[in-house]
């Protein structure tokens, strides 16, 4: 008898510390989600390479709605309640006041040439034109136009691999049209684009393509992040280019320096394009875009878009893994938590534009 009751109480702490285990697993796995959820769940995390070896565990801040530009060392939440047309229209009215502010000059006015033309794809089927602005879930939404387009009827029927072939993937850019089109259609169709905040976008450029890069594209790690390595790591042997791999650091100094990146940027032409300013992909004070969608309230702006647009009865949007959209600034503060504070400010110099067409506040919190 004493032997059943030992075996049953061995059996109910056995149960209890398996419950446990997978309570710590489930809060575990959550913090695992990748930026672009294009790719699987939980096939990344995110690390902070670099002199100071720094990781931590992501904490995620409130979704933000910032409308208007300024300092601040918290996103604000939307309320619950809100209704979503206002906050589009807001949107729209800040980023027309903003591109009337002459101070920015160049960082805001971008005249719109064949680079962002070659930006924005065509549903001529629906009338519909999207600006790719890398690393804020394109992925999704071109797969929601190869849908549209007629190719596939759901978007779970794509495979992965031909949405980001667009010599395959049926998307036409407005580059391929001639100019009488061109013009019908930016003034005509209904136009969007989706941003996220300015500084998050570049952690997710750097982890992907120079520390886990999934696809598979080598000119990241062998023929740009030398190049990056030899002219703004302060010290290196030539050995170290390739061996080492390149440092956030190293990344932020190159994106700061304006001459010479630009003199570095001309080796690679369009494989820089995931850390090109949103003005200089999208135009958005010449292009009179419909809405401009964030990345840390996609859950609102997906459905929102897809009615705006005529369209939610015909494609769904792909689920959007639970936090995975959330402004994350534990994250944000431990990458650049071994940087100094004037490579910082010259990095802010450039995306200036970005955070004030599109309301997201100054990372006073980093500079100060």
């Amino acid at each position: 008898m004493r032997t059943a009751m030992r075996h049953h109480w061995l059996l109910l702490g056995a149960c209890g510390w398996v419950l446990l285990i997978l309570m710590f697993a489930s809060k575990f796995i959550s913090f695992r989600a990748i930026d672009d959820y294009g790719d699987k769940l939980g096939a990344h995390s995110w690390t902070v390479p670099g002199p100071n070896g720094a990781k931590s565990a992501p904490v995620s801040s409130p979704k933000h709605l910032k409308l208007g530009p300024g300092p601040s060392d918290q996103l604000p939440t939307i309320p619950p309640d809100l209704d979503w047309h206002s906050v589009a229209e807001e949107r729209i009215n800040l980023l027309s006041t903003a591109c009337k502010n002459s101070t920015l000059g160049n960082l805001t006015h971008i005249s719109i040439s064949k680079f962002v033309l070659d930006r924005i794809f065509v549903c001529d089927k629906h009338k519909i034109l999207f600006c790719q602005t890398p690393k804020v879930g394109n992925t999704q939404w071109k797969k929601v136009l190869i849908v549209l387009n007629g190719a596939f009827s759901s978007v779970e029927e794509i495979p992965e691999n031909l949405v980001h072939d667009h010599e395959k993937n049926g998307l036409p850019r407005l580059s391929s049209l001639p100019p009488r089109e061109i013009t019908h259609r930016l003034s005509t169709y209904f136009k969007f684009l989706i941003v996220r905040d300015p500084f998050e976008r570049l952690i997710s450029a750097f982890k992907d393509k120079f520390v886990k890069n999934p696809r598979f594209e080598p000119w990241y790690k062998h023929d740009i992040a030398p190049a990056i390595i030899r002219k703004y790591r302060k010290s290196h042997r030539y050995s170290d280019t390739t061996a080492s791999g390149l440092h956030f650091e190293d990344f932020v100094r190159y994106l700061g320096d304006v001459d010479g990146r630009r003199r570095v940027d001309r080796q690679f032409g369009e494989h820089i394009i995931h850390w090109v300013t949103y003005a200089e992909l999208c135009a958005p004070c010449e292009i009179h875009y419909s809405v401009i969608g964030h990345h840390e309230t996609l859950e609102q702006d997906a459905p929102y878009i897809l009615k705006a647009a005529g369209i939610e009865q015909v494609v769904s949007y792909p689920a959007i893994p639970p936090g995975i959209t959330r402004y994350n600034r534990t994250k944000v503060e431990s990458y650049f938590s071994g940087i100094s504070k004037r490579d910082i400010r010259r990095l802010y110099t450039r995306y200036q534009g970005d955070f004030y067409l599109f309301g997201y506040p100054s990372p006073d919190f980093l500079m100060n």
